[in-house]
């Protein structure tokens, strides 16, 4: 179970984007995910008449490392680490580990 998911609001812990908040557009692989907004880089993009591309200079959010990230609690405005829980019908849930309380979604 990962401790990460989409849809997820994360802050940036380490990196030339320490500090920035962001959401969780999408998972690469196991380790890397791809935050809006964060480790944004340019790409010069020729146009495609067959396509219908326009061409210029696009960005896009390139995938960072989940070490590089911590889940943002809401609650104390604060990054938090994740842990797990077992409630009493069997099902795993991810909780806060400063508060206890369960993370929505």
């Amino acid at each position: 179970m990962n401790k990460i998911r989409k849809d997820d609001e994360v802050i940036v812990i380490a990196g030339s984007d320490k500090g920035r908040r962001g959401r969780v557009t999408a998972r690469v692989d196991a380790d890397h995910i791809v935050v809006e907004g964060v480790h944004t880089v340019k790409k010069n993009v020729r146009p495609n008449p067959m396509k219908g591309e326009a061409g210029g200079v696009m960005s896009r959010d390139l995938a960072i490392h989940q070490s590089n990230v911590a889940i943002y609690n809401p609650a104390t405005g604060k990054a938090d680490r994740v842990g797990f829980k077992t409630l009493d019908d069997g099902a795993k849930v991810r909780v806060f580990k400063s508060s206890g309380e369960q993370i929505k979604g």
